[in-house]
């Protein structure tokens, strides 16, 4: 079951999941079977928390993920209707916050380059 937003319930609709993916991908460039997979996927994910009733916004949230790594303009459609964006503004604050998630940040840089470091200095010993 699904718990909405004003607390009613209703029955899992594995096609309404189909449906509101589809959409956010429509004329995207994706490769066939995507959607589908997707779909198996955030299924999967609801089974393995073993609950009778999981909220709506649990799944949107699962959508919203899957969407990201899928399609940055899907994700943005679909985060559109499902955030409610009421202006350009907020809209222009979640690309922002995608953008943002995909730049390695410095810490993680210096990290690896240490890594390579020491890999490079291990080698040199042996």
């Amino acid at each position: 079951m699904v718990i909405k937003h004003d607390q009613r319930r209703e029955p899992f609709d594995r096609q309404k999941l189909y449906v509101g993916i589809r959409k956010a991908c429509e004329k995207r460039p994706l490769p066939a079977g995507e959607v589908e997979k997707a779909v198996e996927e955030i299924e999967q994910e609801l089974y393995r928390f073993g609950k009778q009733e999981v909220p709506s916004d649990v799944i949107g949230e699962l959508v919203m993920e899957h969407l990201r790594h899928m399609d940055k303009i899907a994700y943005i459609r679909f985060a559109s209707v499902y955030r409610s964006f009421g202006d350009v503004e907020t809209m222009f604050e979640e690309i922002q916050k995608l953008l943002n998630r995909e730049k390695p940040d410095a810490t993680s840089l210096d990290q690896m380059a240490l890594s390579t470091d020491a890999d490079t200095h291990q080698s040199e010993d042996l």
